[in-house]
């Protein structure tokens, strides 16, 4: 038995557990967390560490678990027929034991280095992400909507490991940028794999809306995003006409991106830099509100 084990430890290849826990997703994942965690302390300290790791413990298993809900869907789209599982890298049960050691992992890390609330936090967006969004996919073409809420959760995990309140204002708002900004984000993938994920038996907002109207509605999106993100300096503890000018500028920048792809030729390319565009913009977004409370606030 005790062979057995060590001989399938051996066969797992760290490049399919990399892919199976979506690492760079995870990172981004963790630095939302981080940036919570200093906007309420206004310095980098070594706990930030944890707090990172805990979060990217808490992503990597919901990923894998996710990979592992879903890989007979991942098979039937050529986007994902080659994850860990669909293309039999990783058996479904191998894979689950995987995620889920991920998971016991970040709410060890983040309850014994911060206490019940991040841990509990780290939970919830398992049960979200798994257990209602990953099935609200199947059923509903507005299912990003309710799932949004997983990608403003790690805020408040780093924001309550610093010892921030949860319902404060701050973090509130930034939780809510955090929201909003996931909309368009995955209906621009929408417009590119629909059809794949339609094929796979999932409900896209493509079924609902004709192409047209939703790079509109994107738009819309967007420009609510980017309307949050400058109304997020008037939440802080200090207000700072630098900050503010500096988030201004890269909203205009980012608007003007997507004024191409609202109102002009749909193409491959396009899509493809738009979906570039709107990560880089969350997360110079997030990096403007760490170096301002680091070094400016």
């Amino acid at each position: 038995m005790k062979l057995n084990i060590i001989s399938t430890i051996k066969s797992i290849s760290p490049k399919s557990v990399l892919s199976l826990i979506k690492y760079r997703v995870s990172i981004a994942v963790s630095f939302t967390a981080v940036t919570g965690y200093i906007v309420y302390t206004g310095h980098v300290d070594w706990k930030v560490l944890l707090v990172a790791l805990g979060v990217f413990f808490f992503a990597s298993g919901a990923s894998g678990l996710n990979e592992v809900q879903e890989h007979k869907y991942d098979a039937l789209m050529n986007r994902t027929k080659n994850r860990p599982i669909p293309s039999g890298q990783l058996t479904p049960h191998l894979a689950f034991i995987i995620s889920f050691g991920f998971i016991k992992l970040g709410f060890s890390v983040l309850f014994l280095s911060f206490g019940i609330i991040p841990a509990l936090l780290g939970l919830l967006n398992i049960f979200w992400y798994n257990g209602v969004y990953t099935y609200l996919k199947r059923v509903s073409s507005f299912a990003v909507v309710p799932g949004s809420l997983v990608g403003a959760i790690p805020a408040f995990i780093g924001w309550t490991a610093a010892g921030g309140r949860i319902f404060d204002p701050t973090i509130v708002s930034i939780a809510f940028f955090l929201f909003i900004w996931q909309i368009p984000h995955f209906w621009l993938l929408m417009l590119k794999y629909g059809e794949e994920y339609e094929l796979a038996g999932f409900r896209t907002i493509n079924q609902a809306i004709q192409t047209a109207n939703l790079k509109r509605i994107i738009f819309t999106w967007v420009v609510a995003t980017s309307v949050i993100s400058i109304a997020i300096p008037l939440y802080l503890t200090q207000l700072s006409w630098t900050f503010f000018a500096l988030v201004f500028i890269l909203n205009i920048l980012f608007i003007g991106l997507f004024s191409v792809l609202a109102f002009g030729k749909q193409t491959e390319m396009n899509l493809k830099k738009s979906f570039i565009g709107i990560n880089i913009y969350m997360m110079v977004f997030m990096l403007l509100l760490i170096i301002f409370h680091v070094y400016i606030a």
